[in-house]
């Protein structure tokens, strides 16, 4: 699976306490050749690893580690070189498990614990930034699933809505005129109610930008009818046909999701001016990680590949030295950042990624806090 699939319902099942031992294993892959050899040999490599791991674990009984090495065993099967992006997360029990194949890179890491590792699965969906788009006509809607990687449709949330369609009634027809505008028509009406009300159910239970595509009768009606669209951050007065491919959809898209972009980074930046003012600003990785843990950040901004390794001492972030790895110290944190973006993010903080340098006075990442 993807970053697509993570939906705050499936977080918080991945979240969910389990029997222990839930295995967490991650690596960092390789796109292209001739890189990605070497991906299957450190899989096979950590897999045995977390083999001995369980065998070694007193807690963990013969038959236990038995039915979770199956698990991995099936796992590693799944994984398909082709679609290797920047890091692979397997998670396993001893009855399932689970293959994420993410766009940023995670550490060598073999974790068991009564709950799943997901900072990782966390900050790459954040930094995918994802984003809903509806296409809308008279007789249709379609949603789809954006990310910086592309967009294609998403079956979910009762999307994709047709229509129901009715004979054709001469006698209704006569009464209303022998052209009646489709958009104001009752049944049009009660359609589009329905976009609304499964729109604005998608939206709370998994919020993203919205960007709306269809002619401006169509976006009309759905602004009147309900209050989801409303929200847009970007809107397309375009015809929306029904077998519209998806590489058309993000050509007519692009110019809203640029402009969207554009408003999103200046408002970072405004933020971040403001509490700079009010003095209300972190900077750096130890003031900002010490920020989030008691809980007084209200933004963050960080660097797209912005990826260190520290330790924790007495509360606060040292810098080790590159190739230092948690095997060598307990206290050593080879996801610092990623696992500082899912506290943030379970805080109900807003995390956003910048371009790599434009935080470099302040160490790569900085934040607005709440007070």
């Amino acid at each position: 699976m993807d970053t697509d699939a993570l939906t705050a319902g499936v977080l918080r099942e991945l979240r969910a306490t389990r029997p222990y031992p839930a295995l967490s294993l991650t690596m960092p892959t390789h796109r292209t050749a001739p890189d990605n050899a070497q991906d299957p040999v450190r899989l096979r490599n950590l897999v045995a690893e977390a083999g001995h791991r369980l065998d070694a674990d007193p807690r963990v009984s013969r038959e236990t580690a038995a039915a979770i090495r199956a698990e991995l065993d099936r796992a590693v099967d799944e994984v398909d070189p082709r679609r290797a992006l920047d890091s692979l997360v397997v998670l396993a029990t001893a009855d399932e498990h689970q293959v994420w194949q993410l766009p940023r890179t995670a550490p060598e890491r073999v974790v068991l614990s009564d709950s799943y590792l997901t900072r990782n699965l966390v900050a790459a969906k954040a930094q995918a930034r994802p984003y809903w788009a509806l296409t809308v006509a008279a007789d249709h809607a379609t949603l789809w699933n954006g990310t910086d990687g592309g967009i294609e449709v998403r079956e979910t949330g009762g999307f994709p809505l047709t229509a129901p369609k009715e004979p054709p009634n001469p006698q209704r027809e006569e009464r209303i005129g022998d052209t009646p505008s489709t958009f104001t028509d009752e049944d049009t009406r009660n359609f589009f109610r329905t976009v609304d009300e499964k729109l604005r159910a998608l939206l709370a239970a998994d919020p993203r930008p919205l960007y709306v595509m269809g002619l401006p009768p169509a976006l009309s009606l759905l602004d009147d009818v309900g209050e989801s669209a409303k929200a847009a951050v970007g809107r397309v007065a375009k015809g929306a046909p029904a077998d519209l491919p998806p590489a058309e959809v993000l050509k007519e898209l692009r110019p809203a999701l640029e402009e969207g972009a554009r408003q999103a980074t200046a408002d970072v930046g405004r933020r971040l001016d403001n509490a700079r003012s009010a003095h209300t600003f972190a900077g750096g990785l130890d003031e900002v990680w010490a920020a989030v843990r008691e809980g007084r950040v209200g933004l963050i901004a960080v660097e797209e590949h912005f990826q260190t390794t520290v330790r924790v001492t007495d509360g606060h972030l040292e810098p080790v030295p590159e190739g230092t790895t948690a095997a060598e110290d307990p206290e050593i944190r080879e996801d610092i950042v990623d696992e500082l973006i899912e506290a943030a993010l379970d805080g109900g903080a807003d995390v956003v990624f910048v371009e790599d340098d434009s935080l470099a006075g302040h160490g790569r990442i900085a934040a607005a806090l709440r007070f």
